[in-house]
């Protein structure tokens, strides 16, 4: 018999709890909740009432489970949740934009993950879950269970960790179990509650005034109907324990000592004062008392795990299809096991308690042998062990004693893990692997050595990998080229980690060992790692020495071919030339693309294409490149990349004035970064806040964003013209601290001829010829020194140029030249409000101190513009120059913003455009007058105004111009 509780006993408030939570993920405050206990204490009961509660709320559901075949499967349980969503919810995966590819990683149907070091970020795959969670919970809340979480892999708990901690705002509610005995995963739960992100409920045992009501459900009985001497044995023998309190009862029964009678159930004459140990042990007497046959089968399928299939116990056991299912179906079976409620002809013990007392059972030498009979079985059922079924398999030869193909079996399945994104469960199977191989060959543990490296790069422990590298121990006999790459292999990693010194080290090693002779293939990846390490060290002949590998790797990659090598060498010289060749740097990037292309590398040829798109934006302004490259990566699940091409978004927008859509594509990317924290892209889009604030003449909201620059490791003095010329030169300027703005300016270019860089909007080619124009410190052969480098030619930078040209012109005397150049500059910044408005407002300066050009007009312009702009130092200087140019300046009164721009910048002021507008139905002086509460006179007089103002020849002139705008003005008033 049987007996289980049809009801949940003593957790009335644990469920109160669950219920909360449920509603409030409902309301789109998610959160986590984590139930811990021992084995046996209701954990998965409870969260199957939890489910319940949910299916019943009509919520989406997921629900996984750990060790489903054996520990650590990497993102298993992740997988099975993710699936269990599909068989009852459609899910519109286009809706998850790149994270739709990421989660390919669990549903290959969903796209094919990039076999890159993005596509293989655990943060980015939770960033997807969380946002699939989000996308099913929309409107009705949704519900993952996690059972079982102290035999998750390190992957699954990384994603759990950060689903804990980025729920509070969404619709779900994260549930998981775990056994109170140590493990990583309460150490997650544990932490994650110490900090307020979670909810931890102890599941403690029943209570003896709680065991009637359970021992009674479970006999189909009221609680107060069974004999007390009953309960008082049942409550000894148990201790409370939910699940040893159904077993002893269970055994109780099957035993004669609880008996049903007439007057209900009764206990046996005589019982005795406390259970024997062997109903103590009730799990160890149901299973003797199962057939060789029916022990066989089960202990089969315990070695596999709390789950197994039936198609690999049926060919471990030779039972026929009919024996076997007789057996499951039998009373003893089916009180151990049960039909798997997920997946089809598997079966699952009821309890894990089950399985492990079924491995307890067996005998050391009776395992080994039956170890490797399931092993055997799983190589038939499953030639390719694909999967999972490598790792089990790997488990179970290590069982039966052979540890050559435990070896070899755990090596592939570190390789399967770190392919599929688990670095972390990667390094486990691998250090086993490294271990079982230990006498073994030479080239097989190379090949484990380098994947181990590998995996431990991706991990984030560099130092290891560095320590393991470097010990001759560990390395010896391996042949020096196979240990160069494992050092260019290295060198690599430590780029990437930030680790500069570590990777020059391993660079030195990998080219000593490869000897001076060594041929090219061999020696380009380590060219190109060489060259991206020059880059980032300081100095005047650093980017010669980078272009120099560059080409060098370039060739070499297009030859032989190494396509990843050629990809990268010619991104880089992209960067390298731009300053010296804009068209030549554009080739270079297209090169790249198009060896990406050839090669199926997407990854590659969307990086390309943004260094594209950026290229188009610099030298013509446009962004329909970037945006490509924006829509190619969310395609292909390049999720970085796509931040990467918003970011370049966001700096065009922010040189563009389009400010609130660069703050909005800003606040969005920066949200994504921090959460996923991706410290180079966050550190850069830091930056472009504080330049956003900058180029507002905000000081706070600038030295804000770079104190959170600063906080996330970012260094002034690597992105200096950037913090210095195109935030800080540009926030001085709007504040009309001139000498701020050119000892801000100073720093930018003293850095950039430094430590030359591939950024080149620090103003050097810009706004510093302006300025030192203005100031007198630069004559046409210094102009032309600078104007004459290709680099000179993007269009920020070239409007800045052309202004400084119309300085010098007018200097000279060459009044009409400088007249036309203003035009000229002002039709290249067309895209740049605010950089055409303050060059204006510069150049007005010097054209009314040289006697030339219209200043007064662009003095107008520009302080209409920062008016609206809400910049009032500069608005204000405007005013200023205006007046002493001898310029009337209209007061600035309530409906300005209605007057339009072309108006506006010629002086007409709110009730002179009063009057234009009645003009248009041809009143008279009087007319008008009434209208607006002037006199005659008054009207006259703006009349004559608006006359002067608009160059038009008479009255009537003006009164056809007010009719055939007038419909302008009334449809789209301007703000």
């Amino acid at each position: 018999m049987h007996c289980r509780s049809r009801i949940i006993v003593g957790r009335d408030a644990e469920l109160g709890t669950l219920r909360d939570m449920l509603e409030a993920a409902r309301a789109g405050n998610g959160g986590a909740v984590f139930l811990v206990g021992e084995a046996g204490i209701g954990k998965s009961r409870l969260a199957a009432a939890a489910v319940e509660l949910g299916y019943t709320a009509e919520m989406s559901l997921l629900r996984g489970r750990g060790s489903t075949l054996g520990a650590g499967v990497p993102l298993r349980p992740l997988t099975e949740a993710v699936l269990s969503l599909l068989r009852s919810t459609p899910v519109d995966v286009a809706a998850l934009g790149p994270y739709g590819p990421v989660l390919g990683r669990l549903v290959p149907d969903w796209g094919t993950p990039l076999a890159d070091q993005e596509g293989g970020s655990v943060v980015i795959l939770a960033e997807a879950v969380l946002r699939l969670t989000g996308l099913a919970g929309r409107d009705r809340g949704c519900l993952m269970v996690l059972d079982d979480l102290q035999d998750a892999d390190a992957e699954t708990l990384m994603v759990v960790e950060y689903l804990i901690d980025n729920l509070d705002q969404q619709p779900t509610l994260l549930l998981g179990t775990i056994r109170a005995d140590d493990s990583p995963a309460i150490e997650v739960a544990r932490a994650a509650a110490r900090r307020g992100r979670c909810t931890l409920i102890a599941l403690d045992r029943l209570g003896s005034g709680d065991l009637p009501a359970m021992a009674g459900s479970c006999l189909g009985v009221a609680g107060e109907e069974l004999p007390a001497a009953a309960t008082e044995l049942l409550w000894g023998s148990s201790g409370g324990n939910p699940f040893l309190i159904e077993e002893i009862l269970a055994a109780m029964v099957e035993n004669g000592l609880l008996l049903p009678g007439a007057q209900g159930w009764q206990l046996a004459p005589q019982p005795p004062a406390t259970l024997p140990a062997a109903f103590t042990r009730s799990m160890a007497h149901r299973i003797e008392k199962l057939g060789p046959q029916a022990r066989q089968l089960l202990s089969c399928g315990a070695l596999m795990g709390q789950r197994f299939p039936v198609a690999v116990v049926q060919t471990a056991t030779g039972l026929s299809d009919r024996d076997l299912l007789n057996h499951l179906h039998g009373d003893l079976v089916a009180q151990l096991v049960m039909p798997d409620d997920q997946l089809t002809d598997w079966y699952a013990f009821r309890h894990r308690v089950t399985q492990e007392s079924l491995l307890a059972l067996v005998e050391p030498a009776d395992r080994v042998e039956l170890a490797r009979t399931v092993a055997d079985a799983v190589a038939k059922v499953h030639p390719d062990l694909p999967g999972e079924w490598c790792q089990i398999s790997a488990t179970l030869h290590l069982d039966a004693g052979d540890t050559a193909t435990a070896g070899r079996l755990f090596a592939e399945a570190g390789r399967r893990a770190l392919a599929q994104g688990a670095p972390t469960s990667a390094v486990a199977l691998l250090d086993q692997a490294w271990e079982l191989q230990a006498d073994g060959a030479a080239e097989a543990r190379a090949d484990t050595l380098e994947t181990l490296l590998q995996a431990l790069g991706e991990a984030g422990l560099v130092k290891r990998a560095l320590d393991l590298v470097s010990s001759p121990d560990q390395v010896a006999g391996l042949d020096p080229r196979r240990r160069a790459q494992l050092h260019t292999r290295l060198a690599w990693t430590a780029v990437v980690a930030g680790q500069l010194t570590d990777a020059a080290a391993q660079v030195e090693i990998a080219r000593e060992l490869l000897g001076a002779d060594a041929p090219a293939e061999e020696t380009a990846p380590v060219d190109i790692v060489a060259a991206h390490l020059a880059l980032d060290t300081p100095g005047q002949d650093q980017l010669s020495v980078a272009e120099t590998l560059a080409r060098r790797a370039a060739t070499v990659g297009a030859a032989v071919p190494l396509p990843v090598v050629a990809c990268q060498a010619w991104q880089l010289l992209g960067a390298l030339v731009r300053h010296r060749d804009p068209a030549e740097a554009t080739r270079c990037l297209e090169q790249a693309r198009s060896i990406a292309a050839e090669h199926d590398l997407p990854i590659w040829e969307v990086h390309a294409l943004i260094r594209l798109g950026n290229d188009d934006a610099l030298r013509y302004g446009t962004l329909d490149r970037l945006e490509e490259a924006r829509e190619r990566a969310r395609q292909t699940g390049a999720v970085t990349a796509r931040q990467q091409a918003e970011a370049s978004i966001a700096l065009h927008l922010i040189m563009r004035g389009d400010y609130l859509s660069a703050r909005d594509l800003i606040d969005q990317v920066l949200t994504a970064t921090t959460r996923l924290k991706l410290i180079e892209t966050t550190q850069y889009v830091l930056l472009l806040r504080a330049v956003l604030g900058a180029h507002q003449g905000r000081r706070a909201e600038m030295e804000h964003a770079l104190v959170e620059f600063r906080r996330w490791g970012g260094d002034d003095g690597l992105h200096a013209q950037r913090v210095h010329g195109l935030a800080g030169t540009f926030c001085a300027l709007l504040e009309e601290d001139r000498p701020r703005a050119l000892a801000e300016l100073s720093r930018a270019v003293e850095a950039e001829e430094t430590s030359p860089t591939v950024f080149h909007l620090g103003g050097r080619l810009g706004l510093q010829l302006l300025l030192r124009a203005m100031a007198g410190e630069i004559d046409w052969e210094a102009y032309q020194a600078v104007t004459g480098t290709p680099a000179s030619r993007l269009r920020w930078d070239r409007q800045f140029a052309l202004f400084a040209q119309a300085v010098l012109l007018g200097r000279s005397g060459r009044h009409e030249a400088a007249t036309a150049a203003v035009a000229e500059a002002v039709q290249v910044g067309d895209l740049y409000a605010m950089g055409r408005h303050l060059a204006l407002r510069l150049v007005a300066e010097s054209a009314l101190a040289d006697g030339w050009g219209t200043p007064v007009e662009w003095l107008r312009v520009a302080e209409d513009y920062f008016h609206q702009a809400d910049v009032a130092p500069v608005a204000g200087a405007c005013r200023t120059l205006l007046r002493q140019a001898g310029a009337r300046v209209a007061q600035r009164r309530r409906g300005a913003a209605e007057i339009p721009p072309a108006l506006r910048t010629t002086g007409v002021t709110v009730r002179e455009f009063e009057v234009l507008r009645l003009l248009t139905g041809r009143l008279s002086n009087r007319e008008i007058a009434e209208r607006l509460h002037l006199s005659p006179r008054t009207v006259e007089r703006h009349v004559s105004s608006l006359i002067t103002k608009t160059g038009l020849p008479n009255r009537i002139a003006l009164s056809d111009f007010a009719a055939g705008a007038q419909e302008e003005w009334t449809v789209r008033p301007v703000s």
